[in-house]
């Protein structure tokens, strides 16, 4: 029981850590892993490759051991056949064993060759198969690479639209915090004309108010004598 609970504990916060880790970071984490794995890929390759090389190199040897072999063996047999030829037993004897010894030799250099040579297809082929699979990983690469510029370019549209976002979503709360509401504003406007009025009635009932009433009356009625001298003037009566 406590091992199930720990397993989701550890799930659960393997789940946070996703979460909260940068797409960016993930994205060149991914790009970073894929090399990685590339180049191990290419050095396995490459000792594929150089033991088919090795190889080469001991089959040249093999062989070249092999033709002195049996190029000593021949000199062994005609000189064998001469000291036959002379009756010298001796000779005889000497050379027949010395070509005897080659021929072993011989034998043992041909099968090391054909050996070699088994090997030598086996590698040939595995070393044709490293190179696919170097060939179709660095493939895989450059698709990840681009991958990586696609995302990264979605990610960057993705954080200017977070700032955008987050630019209207201020704009918007600054508006309804500190912008006044028309409704306020004609409150305010109807406030100061109740005030005013109020101030202009309780100037009529003052003294000043009546005597500014008796100025203006007075500068009508002024004018209108101004006016009516004007029509005698001009006779219009």
């Amino acid at each position: 029981m406590l091992k199930r609970i720990w397993g989701y504990i550890k799930q659960l916060f393997r789940g946070f850590a996703e979460s909260a880790m940068d797409p960016e970071v993930e994205i060149e984490q991914a790009i970073s892993e894929a090399r990685a794995a590339d180049q191990r890929l290419r050095n396995q390759a490459a000792k594929v490759i150089a033991h088919r090389t090795q190889l080469e190199a001991k089959i040249e040897r093999a062989a070249a051991e092999l033709g002195e072999a049996r190029e000593m063996a021949k000199q062994a047999l005609l000189k064998a056949e001469e000291a036959k030829n002379n009756g010298d037993t001796a000779a005889f004897d000497k050379w027949t064993t010395a070509a005897q010894s080659l021929a072993l030799k011989i034998q043992a250099a041909e099968s090391n060759v054909n050996g070699l040579k088994e090997q030598y297809e086996i590698a040939l082929q595995q070393a044709e198969d490293a190179k696919a699979a170097v060939q179709q990983n660095a493939m895989r690469l450059q698709e990840l690479a681009a991958k990586r510029m696609q995302l990264l370019g979605k990610l960057e549209q993705a954080r200017m639209q977070e700032a955008i976002n987050s630019a209207m979503e201020t704009m918007t709360a600054s508006l309804e915090r500190e912008a006044p509401s028309l409704e306020k504003v004609e409150e305010k406007i109807e406030a100061r004309l109740a005030g005013a009025k109020a101030h202009s009635e309780l100037r009529e009932v003052t003294p000043e108010g009546a005597e500014q009433e008796l100025k203006e009356a007075v500068s009508l009625a002024q004018a209108d004598a101004k006016l009516e001298e004007l029509r005698q003037e001009l006779g219009l009566n």
